[in-house]
């Protein structure tokens, strides 16, 4: 609150700074930063095709290298000189917390974080699915009973009679801190879906689908790397071969059997078999020079950022995105961050275009001036962990709040003034902004924003308002009653107004003041 008033006065604008929504900004602005500054560089492969496989060379850098590797395997034999089998078990997904099903279903339906809430929400208003705002992946050790009746009885509903489960493997006392994992419940097996908004329908489907897989068997493979040799240079090919389908083929049965959407797209050359034997040979191989491009960064979506919130303030991000249970430091929490991602929003600072979630000028205009430790992640991570100690007993409040204030300090007295360098950063006239009319006091351009009429182009320090909300009724003021009150200095007769302390509803002018405030006029 003190650094929102602050840089609001600082540079004349309405600027909101959040310990959680400033550094959710300050990622978006960097991501975008690497995007748009990106400089794709060129690079080269070799494809070795030996007819029932295909291997590829290293990376190469310049034309000429790639050339006479090519040139050098045409028309020579290749060879198998190491083979390398190894098992691998991929295990069943979590269950899911509300920030995973939030991602997921940004992924698979495009939904806003707020959409998947608030249908979630509904869902558990109606006893369909358990507690929603839940940070936790996992149930206790005393549900394990009764999830595994509810699992046969999906089953069975399903037409499912031959299945195997383990629903042990997703309890744990101690990962379940004020709700576990999000489940459907047992009303949800009686009741009738096609009477469910859509929305609720998809969502309900998902959490269904996530604990058949989280308590399958897991999916196991065999990985297969060949390296072969050609006329002195070395490539590599990929394959693998299915040993227990798991957990990935309840997922692609349970989602025909609820009229999901079956992918079969993600497929890649890794996935194809590989049948070699070492010391194999291949006579006169295709060589193929392929021309390839370095990729930029991606644009966040709501299913990426939720993600980059919630391992924030971890240094071990890479091994969190694949399913370490190492601790997370997040910033916000599974309830909040849907709400700070629309209040930028809201407040102009970043835009949703289709499924990317991108900087707005004026975003990155605020992370310019914005202190290091207002946009630091780390520090909001930090902060989330000590509230979370002081919750739990483990820290001093008094000390917290101290530090607080210290910090809140430094910031005033360090920031005195306005950068010269970005003091014209907020222009007082958006781009396309709508001019409903000549300001009273000063002639500037009246302009609208989101909740008022004000001046955006006045000499010196003018302020002039229009609030579209007056005497307690929500937009009572349009655009074209601005327009009128501005240019005659009166409204038309304006319906519904409401007291507030008797309640009774009445219709009324409103008028500008000589002191340029808004008055009633009966």
């Amino acid at each position: 609150m003190n650094s929102s008033r602050l840089f609001s006065s600082l540079y004349n604008a309405n600027l909101s700074i959040g310990r959680v929504q400033t550094p959710t900004l300050a990622m978006i602005v960097e991501r975008d930063y690497k995007v748009k500054n990106f400089v794709k560089e060129k690079y080269y492969v070799i494809e070795l095709d030996c007819g029932n496989f295909v291997a590829f060379s290293e990376k190469i850098e310049d034309l000429e290298t790639a050339t006479k590797i090519t040139d050098d395997c045409k028309g020579k034999s290749a060879k198998v000189t190491e083979l390398k089998k190894e098992k691998k078990t991929v295990n069943p997904p979590k269950l899911y917390d509300l920030t995973t099903l939030q991602r997921e279903a940004n992924r698979q339906f495009s939904f806003s974080a707020q959409q998947t809430l608030d249908a979630t929400q509904k869902l558990y208003e109606k006893k369909l699915v358990t507690y929603p705002r839940t940070d936790s992946q996992f149930i206790t050790d005393d549900m394990v009973s009764s999830t595994t009746a509810l699992v046969g009885d999906i089953y069975s509903k399903l037409g499912v009679s031959d299945y195997d489960v383990d629903v042990s493997k997703v309890a744990n006392n101690k990962k379940v801190t004020d709700h576990h994992a999000i489940l459907p419940t047992s009303e949800s097996l009686k009741a009738d879906l096609s009477a469910l908004p859509e929305n609720e329908q998809k969502i309900l489907k998902l959490v269904t689908l996530k604990l058949l897989c989280a308590v399958a068997k897991p999916y196991i493979y065999e990985a297969v790397t060949a390296k072969i040799e050609c006329s002195g240079h070395d490539f590599t090919a990929k394959g693998k071969s299915v040993i227990s389908t798991g957990w990935k083929q309840i997922e692609t049965q349970v989602k025909s059997a609820l009229g999901m959407k079956v992918n079969n797209n993600d497929k890649n050359e890794d996935d194809k078999s590989l049948t070699v034997t070492e010391g194999q040979t291949f006579e006169n191989p295709t060589c193929n020079t392929l021309e390839k491009w370095t990729s930029p960064p991606k644009h966040f979506t709501e299913d990426t950022l939720l993600s980059a919130m919630e391992t924030a303030g971890n240094k071990d991000y890479e091994l969190l995105e694949h399913g370490s249970d190492i601790e997370k430091k997040g910033i916000g929490t599974p309830a909040t961050r849907a709400s700070v991602i629309e209040t930028l929003i809201r407040k102009g600072f970043i835009s949703r275009e289709k499924k990317l979630i991108l900087s707005t000028d004026k975003g990155a205009n605020l992370i310019k001036i914005a202190p290091e430790s207002v946009k630091s992640a780390k520090l909001t991570a930090e902060w989330e962990t000590v509230l979370q100690n002081i919750e739990r007993g483990k820290a001093d409040a008094d000390s917290f709040m101290a530090d607080i204030e210290s910090l809140t300090r430094s910031l005033v007295s360090e920031n005195a003034t306005a950068s010269s360098e970005h003091a014209s950063s907020f222009s007082h006239t958006p781009q396309n902004a709508q001019v409903i009319g000549k300001c009273p006091k000063c002639g500037g351009d009246v302009i609208e924003t989101l909740k008022a009429f004000s001046c955006g182009g006045g000499k010196g320090d003018c302020k002039f308002i229009l609030w579209k909300s007056q005497f307690y009724k929500p937009n009572a003021l349009s655009a074209t009653q601005a327009k009128k009150l501005l240019e005659k200095g009166k409204t038309d007769k304006i319906k519904g107004f409401v007291s507030k302390k008797t309640s009774k509803s009445y219709d009324a002018f409103l008028v500008l003041k000589s002191d340029f405030s808004v008055g009633l006029e009966f």
